[in-house]
C-alpha cells in the first residue's frame, strides 16, 4: 500500500504507467476481450490485469496518476456496439463520467469500431484487463503530459 494511490494499481500497472510517454497509449478492456492475444503485440508484449472491478473503476485508478493527451481529439476512445455505433452502453457512460471528473471538464469518447479498436489495441503500449462482465467495456486512454510547476 502506499499513500494517496489507489491500491488497484499494482506494481505492473504503476511500472507501465510510469514507463510510458506522453502519446502512449494503453488499453482497458473487459472480460470478453482477447486480450491475451492481443497484448503480446503491444509494446510492453505481456498482460496487465486489474482484477474484480468494473471499467469505470479501473479507468478511475489510472486517471488518478495519468493525464489525457490534449494534443489529440481520440485521447479517450471507446469500442462502438456492432450494428448500433451510435449506441452508449451504460459501463461506457460510467467511464465517460469518470473521464468527466477526472479531466475537470466534458471529454467526449471517441467510437471506434470494433475491429478497428482490436488494431487500435495492438498498437497501445500495453493492454489493462478489468473484471468488467459487461459488454463493451473497452477503452483506449493515451498519456498526455504533466507541465512544470510554476516557478
Amino acid at each position: 500500500m502506499l499513500k494517496g494511490i489507489s491500491p488497484l494499481l499494482n506494481a505492473d500497472v504503476l511500472y507501465a504507467l510510469k514507463s510510458m510517454g506522453h502519446g502512449d497509449m494503453l488499453a482497458v478492456v473487459d472480460t470478453n476481450f482477447p486480450a491475451e492475444s492481443v497484448a503480446s503485440q503491444t509494446v510492453l508484449g505481456e498482460l496487465l490485469r486489474i482484477d474484480n472491478v468494473s471499467s469505470a473503476e479501473a479507468v478511475a485508478a489510472i486517471l488518478s496518476l495519468m493525464p489525457l493527451d490534449t494534443f489529440i481529439d481520440d485521447a479517450a476512445a471507446r469500442m462502438e456496439v456492432v450494428g448500433a455505433p451510435d449506441e452508449v452502453p451504460q459501463v461506457q457512460r460510467e467511464v465517460q463520467a469518470v473521464i468527466d471528473k477526472a479531466e475537470g471538464k466534458h471529454w467526449p469518447l471517441t467510437p471506434v469500431e470494433r475491429f478497428a479498436f482490436y488494431e487500435r489495441a495492438k498498437d497501445a503500449f500495453c493492454v489493462i484487463q478489468t473484471g468488467e462482465r459487461r459488454f463493451y467495456g473497452c477503452f483506449t486512454l493515451t498519456k498526455g503530459v504533466i507541465p512544470p510547476e510554476a516557478e
